[in-house]
């Protein structure tokens, strides 16, 4: 999958594509019903299949105290998007203005001049341009008038619900896992690159492997039975994790998803690492002591231990 980051970067080989537009935060069953029409479209006009993203979201631009959680991040959407058959994904950077754009100007000279479009794939409820203008009568007047079509794709829903990224960000917050994998279509999950921490585990006999976030985390903050892979097909291991901010060792607001493996204990530093996340365990909580939090750590991993054994965690 090619990775273009901003119109800027667009070359002539990019032009002539069949495009969807969205957040796509989770890639859940909802938007894999849009990347089926995608496909299809695309099949059809013999182009690429592309979506455009926007990194920061909108929210997070605007109203960045209010900005929800992500569902995952950027990492784990484009491996996703990847997984169903997009062949071309522009990263464009949300800022004002960008936003001020008006809706006829961003067809007219972004879609239709920059990226060449053929057909584009949205949501029945999708809006775009200066103060959300535009809708989807205006894009297929639009598509009429500078030769594109245009697919407005119906919600799925699921007990009732629709599924969206808002419903799994609810879920998430419980935390309710089950429901939130009903949602996405798989299991709940957080990818990226170990990163080489302050050790303070190796102390504790307890060594994690780190991923720092850069976007807050829709999933509640705590510790969690989670598996663990390095890589892509590496073998799923059982672990145990703590999604925080370390409050009894530290000040610093850096978000880390701390990993300990059940297992063979091996420097990742610098790899991969996917984590499954199984089962809350208990909320994050500030200790008065290190050998308070020795201690809890310790139950949390024969807790952890006792779940993934459990026919609940096989």
């Amino acid at each position: 999958m090619d990775l273009i980051r901003g119109y800027h970067n667009l070359r002539p080989q990019h032009r002539g594509c069949v495009l969807s537009i969205g957040n796509y935060d989770g890639v859940h069953r909802g938007h894999r019903a849009l990347l089926q029409q995608l496909r299809l479209r695309a099949d059809e006009f013999g182009l690429p299949a592309a979506v455009q993203i926007f990194e920061p979201t909108p929210r997070e631009v605007f109203t960045p105290d209010q900005a929800p959680g992500r569902v995952q991040t950027l990492r784990d959407k484009l491996a996703a998007l990847a997984q169903q058959s997009v062949e071309r994904v522009l990263c464009v950077r949300f800022c004002a203005e960008f936003a001020a754009r008006p809706a006829e100007s961003f067809v007219r000279d972004l879609l239709v001049a920059q990226l060449g479009i053929k057909a584009i794939v949205v949501g029945e409820d999708f809006c775009f341009g200066a103060g959300r203008g535009g809708n989807i009568q205006l894009l297929r007047e639009l598509g009429s008038a500078q030769g594109f079509v245009v697919d407005a794709v119906a919600d799925v829903s699921d007990q009732g619900q629709r599924v969206s990224s808002t419903a799994i960000r609810t879920a998430l917050a419980v935390p309710d896992l089950a429901r939130a994998a009903q949602l996405l279509g798989r299991p709940v999950q957080i990818s990226g690159r170990v990163g080489r921490g302050r050790q303070l585990g190796r102390t504790l006999d307890m060594p994690t492997a780190n991923i720092a976030l850069r976007r807050k985390p829709a999933l509640r903050l705590g510790v969690y039975a989670v598996r663990a892979r390095v890589g892509a097909d590496g073998p799923w291991q059982p672990a145990v994790a703590n999604l925080g901010r370390r409050p009894s060792v530290t000040d610093d607001a850096q978000l880390l998803l701390e990993t300990h493996l059940l297992g063979q204990c091996v420097d990742l530093y610098g790899r991969c690492l996917q984590v499954r996340i199984e089962h809350f365990l208990r909320p994050e909580q500030k200790f008065d002591s290190l050998d308070a939090l020795k201690q809890q750590m310790q139950a949390d991993r024969a807790q952890a231990e006792n779940f993934l054994n459990s026919d609940k965690g096989s």
